[in-house]
Formats: structure tokens, C-alpha cells, sequence
């Protein structure tokens, strides 16, 4: 029988990917772009499944997957289905965040969508003007779907929520170069840096979740309706 290699060999090698992705865009070698970058999700989706993660997280990877490599082509077409293979995968994110999340307290969820419907309006209205005509829908529409996976992701705790503050961060980034405003140098490396380390935090904030689920130690939405009021101080809200 063939032994499955060790999730850690793999992160390993997620980790020589990304190594190797950062140091040629910032040595502006191309091809080792090329090469790298379409290795990183399937090697983190191999990672996940690895550890007997959900497989709604393994999808919303290979949708980055399918979004990484699109972009690698630069016309407009690509850059929409990119565009689309993400939303798609942040739509996966927001079920499992919805699955596994917790409740916020009231003050801070309150505070939390204030400071994330701001981020959206804010960017959305100063980029607007300078977006092409026929980018700007595109552009709104998954900068809202980005922002709602963002903020849901703030339910998994720090870990998760760090990534989907640099997820945001990261496309905020790429929108920036569509709209042709002035850039930081090498721009490239920093989208993809950003973009590296929100996907590992999100996935390890799933698969925490999911596992934590898995020794018992919180409840379903449905239980809860059925249980003893001191169910209710599980740290799980999801369904």
C-alpha cells in the first residue's frame, strides 16, 4: 500500500513554493512566477486534506487556485474569470465561517461591521472614478463579497480574522493597479505576500474550527435548541 506523505512534508513543500514565488518576483524572473505560483493552492489544499479538513475548504482553495492562475495571463477576460474563480471561493469561506464561527458580543460585532462597511465604501468610492467604465460593477460587486468574507472571518477568532484582513488587503492592491493609481515598488510581491499568508491563516483557522468541532468540544445551532440552557455557553453559534 502507498504511504500518504505527512501533512507537515507537504506544508513544507506549500512553503518552498512560496519561498520560491516571492524570491522571483523580486528578482522579476518570470518563469519561476509561472512555475510557483500555480503550485500554491493545490499544495495547501493537499495539506487540508490531509488532515481530514471539510471539504468546502478544500474547494474554496482550488477556486484560488483557478483565480491565481487565470491572472497569471494579462488581458481583461482572464482577469474577470479570476476575478469570478475568487468570489466563488469566498463564497465557500462564508459558509464555513457561518458553519463554525462564533458570535461576536454586540458592541463589537457592531463595531466590527461599522469599520468593515466603511473599508468597503471608502475604497469602492475613491477607486471608482479611476476604474475603466466597464470594470466598475465587476470591481463593486466583489469588493462587497470580499469585505462579507472578510468581516465573516473575524467569527473563527485571530487567526482567521488576520487572514481576511490581508485578503483584503491584497486585492485592495491589485484594484489600486487596475485603477492605475501610483504603486508601491514591486507591488507584485507585496499582493502576493499578502495573498500567501491570508490564505495558510484562514485555512488554519478553518481547520481548527472543524477539529475542534470534532473533539466535542462545541455545539450545533440545532443543539441547542434541544439542550439545557447551559449549553448555551459553547463557543460555537454556527449552523
Amino acid at each position: 500500500m502507498t504511504r500518504r506523505p505527512a501533512p507537515r512534508t507537504v506544508l513544507g513543500a506549500f512553503g518552498v513554493a512560496a519561498l520560491g514565488d516571492l524570491l522571483a518576483l523580486l528578482a522579476d524572473f518570470g518563469p519561476g512566477h509561472a512555475v510557483c505560483k500555480p503550485l500554491l493552492m493545490p499544495l495547501l489544499a493537499a495539506y487540508v486534506a490531509l488532515r481530514n479538513g471539510p471539504r468546502l475548504l478544500i474547494a474554496a482553495l482550488l477556486f484560488g487556485w483557478g483565480g491565481d492562475t487565470f491572472l497569471l495571463f494579462d488581458a481583461e477576460p482572464a482577469f474577470l474569470a479570476g476575478m469570478g474563480s475568487f468570489a466563488a471561493g469566498h463564497v465557500c469561506y462564508l459558509v464555513l465561517f457561518r458553519r463554525y464561527g462564533t458570535r461576536a458580543p454586540r458592541a463589537r460585532g457592531a463595531g466590527l461591521v461599522a469599520a468593515y462597511a466603511l473599508a468597503l465604501i471608502g475604497t469602492v468610492a475613491l477607486l471608482w472614478p479611476d476604474l475603466p467604465a466597464d470594470m466598475r460593477g465587476p470591481v463593486a460587486g466583489y469588493s462587497l463579497l470580499l469585505t462579507a468574507m472578510a468581516f465573516g472571518a473575524t467569527a473563527l477568532g485571530p487567526a482567521a480574522a488576520a487572514g481576511g484582513a490581508l485578503f483584503l488587503l491584497s486585492d485592495t492592491l491589485i484594484a489600486t493597479g487596475v485603477a492605475e493609481w501610483p504603486q508601491l515598488p514591486r507591488p507584485d510581491f507585496a499582493i502576493m505576500l499578502t495573498y500567501i499568508a491570508a490564505q495558510f491563516l484562514l485555512a488554519e483557522g478553518v481547520l481548527t474550527a472543524h477539529q475542534r468541532i470534532g473533539t466535542g468540544t462545541a455545539v450545533s445551532s440545532a443543539e441547542r435548541t434541544t439542550t439545557t440552557p447551559s449549553a448555551t455557553t459553547s463557543p460555537r453559534a454556527g449552523t
